[in-house]
């Protein structure tokens, strides 16, 4: 593919506070290519969760453009971004969000059957999708009923369930002991790249970050390269 999934120019955001203005996102430029995992590192608070809002097309930037596999989503209706999100990004957060009266297996599906797909072939691919992250034997358990990490891996599932071109996690891990985390991004990971998923995934873990493609750290509102700490 000779054009990036998902490109940035120019990205500006500013938040109005008490105090005043707040500019977070000045001038931020991204291209992420098909296949290709970059890690989003920077403190809290220096716009991480904005730039992947408004990459997922959920808020409106203040200034710049966005392109979706080629499309400039920047002025799209709210309808158009509702349908360029159902059918081509996925998304993964802190917390699960997972519908708590539903099983495993629907809540995977569901998103699915909203974007068409029959109810039949969507519980198949959801099993399957749920296999594949270890959790073959707990589609019929409801979220209340699994543990934080296998919750995580059915928002992965779930993220993933439209067969999406982006992904955009925001820290996906963030919420789980080290040992799940490693186990759960390892299983984000390997998933993502099965299928050639185009992500973005911010996080505070750096050594997770050590194992993406390309790592960027967010920084006074721009996005440079970012350069591990060297070890003691």
């Amino acid at each position: 593919m000779s054009e990036p999934v998902l490109s940035i120019r120019g990205l500006e955001r500013t938040y109005v506070t008490g105090a005043g203005r707040l500019p977070v996102l000045k001038g931020v430029d991204l291209d992420v290519w098909p296949g290709e995992i970059v890690g989003l590192v920077g403190p809290s608070g220096s716009g991480k969760s904005s730039l992947l809002h408004a990459a997922g097309l959920l808020e409106h930037p203040d200034g710049g453009r966005i392109t979706v596999l080629g499309r400039d989503c920047t002025d799209l209706t709210e309808r158009e971004r509702t349908r360029v999100r159902l059918g081509t990004i996925g998304f993964v957060y802190q917390f699960h969000h997972l519908l708590p009266e539903f099983s495993a297996e629907d809540n995977v599906a569901i998103p699915m059957m909203i974007a068409g797909t029959p109810q039949k072939a969507a519980g198949q691919k959801a099993r399957t999708l749920l296999g594949e992250l270890g959790l073959g034997d707990r589609t019929h358990h409801q979220p209340a009923q699994l543990s934080g990490g296998e919750q995580q891996r059915v928002a992965i599932a779930r993220a993933l369930a439209n067969s999406p071109r982006l992904l955009l996690a925001d820290e996906p891990t963030g919420n789980l002991d080290p040992t799940t985390s490693g186990a759960v991004f390892d299983n984000l990971y390997a998933l993502a790249r099965s299928q050639g998923v185009a992500a973005v995934v911010a996080t505070h873990n750096l050594e997770l970050a050590r194992h993406m493609d390309r790592v960027l750290a967010l920084k006074d509102g721009h996005l440079e390269p970012w350069k591990p700490p060297v070890p003691a």
